[in-house]
């Protein structure tokens, strides 16, 4: 039997806490060690009998694990991704992957350069409900996708922004904080986004940021989707809510993603199909059946993914690259929202003229 891999978890805040107990629950994982610049840290460290270090560079110039986990806060995984990409080591970088896709761009480009495996954590593509609907939509269960719904409602209560005031700052908002997780989901059912139009709504309780917005997103293959994401909505219609991956929030009944295509429709996470029973007619009965998938928690599975990668058995599921296309899209989502103009990804410039304005 070969020796576990060694992962270290740089930052040890709540998702940091999250991946050690995974690596720890693993026998085929050892956490190699916590970096964290807080006492929170070593306290952790010293009750689970592993080194600690005050910052990633100390760490490195002790010890290379096999794997590192960088779960510090976004402004930092540029220059903390940059180095672990210098030494080879293969790292797994909480979303986004950095503030800007421009540091996004930067990072990838220097792993891919030097061969170092770069992954993600959006985590929510290792659900084995996504899996399950990513397998079924591929096979073609609701014939040519048409169009999307995705809804992302919830209430941030105040004191969620008393104890941290940098959530209230310009950039802070629900777009930037909320909203890549469920554009890397419609990217990985859709594919790549051609156009984004989108609308922000001023913070009510006066903060500087936005705290809800509407937008439409054009995929190459001609699929729509609308998205919806606001923190000051009392809603059961989240991924948070629904999809039963945390048990920090309270788990409801309801779906927050319908898709539509040219065969059946199809709601997530609750994994239902509708199809008429011959042939598409709205005169005709329509049905439902439940897709069943495994229920694993996903922070393990990505995690297992995580040491395969390093091993070189699997190739990354949610790559640099992909981080940083979604990323791509919830910039042109703040910028549209700002501008008023419909972005096209991948261009200086707008696609089009200002949508506000009549033709």
């Amino acid at each position: 039997m070969s020796d576990p891999t060694r992962i270290a978890v740089v930052g040890f805040g709540l998702i940091g806490q999250r991946h050690a107990e995974v690596i720890r629950r693993s026998p085929e994982l050892s956490l190699a060690s916590i970096v964290d610049a807080s006492d929170v840290g070593f306290t952790a460290a010293k009750a689970l009998d592993v080194p600690a270090f005050r910052s990633l560079e100390e760490m490195l110039d002790i010890d290379r694990p096999d794997g590192i986990v960088l779960a510090t806060p976004t402004p930092l995984h540029l220059e903390q991704g940059l180095a672990c990409v210098a030494v080879g080591c293969p790292v797994l970088i909480e979303k986004p992957i950095t503030v800007t896709s421009a540091d996004a761009r930067q990072l990838t480009d220097q792993a891919r350069a030097a061969g170092v495996p770069l992954l993600v954590g959006h985590h929510r593509r290792h659900n084995g409900m996504v899996q399950a609907a990513k397998a079924a939509l591929a096979a073609g269960a609701v014939g040519d996708i048409r169009a999307v719904q995705a809804t992302c409602w919830f209430y941030k209560p105040d004191h969620y922004f008393d104890i941290a005031p940098w959530r209230m700052q310009k950039g802070a908002g629900p777009i930037s904080v909320n909203l890549v997780h469920d554009v890397d989901l419609l990217r990985h059912f859709c594919g790549d986004v051609d156009t984004v139009q989108a609308i922000a709504v001023p913070s009510r309780r006066g903060f500087e940021n936005e705290d809800l917005a509407t937008a439409v997103l054009r995929f190459k293959s001609g699929a729509i989707a609308t998205i919806s994401v606001s923190d000051s909505i009392v809603a059961p219609w989240s991924w948070e809510l629904t999809a039963r991956e945390n048990q920090a929030y309270p788990a409801t009944s309801e779906s927050c993603y319908l898709i539509g295509g040219s065969k059946g429709g199809m709601s997530l996470p609750d994994l239902r199909v509708w199809q008429h029973e011959a042939q598409p007619d709205w005169w005709t009965p329509i049905s439902a059946r439940n897709l069943t998938c495994r229920m694993e928690d996903p922070l393990a599975v990505q995690m297992a993914h995580f040491a395969k990668v390093i091993a070189g058995r699997e190739t990354p599921l949610v790559s640099g690259l992909e981080g940083l296309k979604s990323l791509e899209v919830v910039e042109a989502v703040a910028k549209s929202s700002v501008t008023g103009r419909e972005i096209q990804i991948g261009a200086d410039q707008p696609a089009t003229k200002n949508l506000k304005t009549p033709a």
